[in-house]
């Protein structure tokens, strides 16, 4: 726990861009997960209310886009 807090304490820009792009992904994938499970229900009737398709876009595009950014950052250094 601590080296985490000292690598949180001294990381540069570009090390927390990737770990909000990176967290980003995990709720796309999550998302995604969600609207799987939702497909293969068993009552047609039961649609649900969360969009959960446009999350996981949202997430996806979010997250892609912070690791692009962050690459060359994180690869210098």
């Amino acid at each position: 726990m601590r080296a985490m807090i000292a690598f949180l304490t001294f990381a540069s820009e570009a090390d927390i861009v990737a770990m909000w792009g990176a967290a980003s992904i995990v709720v796309a994938v999550a998302a995604l997960a969600m609207e799987r499970r939702r497909a293969k229900r068993t009552r047609i009737d039961n649609v649900g209310w969360m969009p959960w398709t446009g999350i996981f876009l949202t997430f996806a595009v979010l997250g892609g886009a912070l690791l692009v950014v962050a690459i060359p950052g994180v690869l210098r250094g």
